[in-house]
């Protein structure tokens, strides 16, 4: 993984071996404190659907992939109200379009993941 900090020096990173999720996030927070995972300011009211939608994937999916049906769950347990599946695919596919989310296929159907700067850095996006 390679990322820039906001004075312009690079930091390259390898990893290697068994790498646990609690190894991944300490790692994240490094890049933060360095200054190289400026979080993008997207531009959601968080008094939205989606801006809630995107606030728990911010909190609770911070690293790796969840489904459409994680967040239709996860958004009933903390609003205590219902959502239907296709509205959380209709926001959870214009969030990948805004470039906040990532989507990608799976053999049990398609699957999201938050993407920080310093990815869209390292895929060119």
């Amino acid at each position: 993984m390679e990322f820039e900090d906001g004075e312009g020096a690079k930091y390259t990173i390898s990893l290697d071996g068994d790498l646990s999720r609690e190894k991944v996030l300490k790692i994240l927070d490094m890049v933060e404190l360095l200054g190289g995972a400026k979080e993008p300011a997207p531009q959601i009211s968080p008094d939205t659907t989606l801006g809630r939608l995107y606030r728990l994937i911010e909190e609770r999916f911070p690293v790796g992939y969840s489904t459409s049906t994680d967040i239709q769950e996860l958004y009933e347990d903390e609003y205590q109200r219902p959502i239907r599946l296709s509205t959380v695919s209709t926001y959870l596919s214009r969030l990948s379009e805004r470039g906040l989310l990532k989507r990608e296929r799976t053999h049990s159907g398609l699957a999201y993941r938050r993407v920080r700067i310093e990815q869209r850095k390292i895929l060119g996006e």
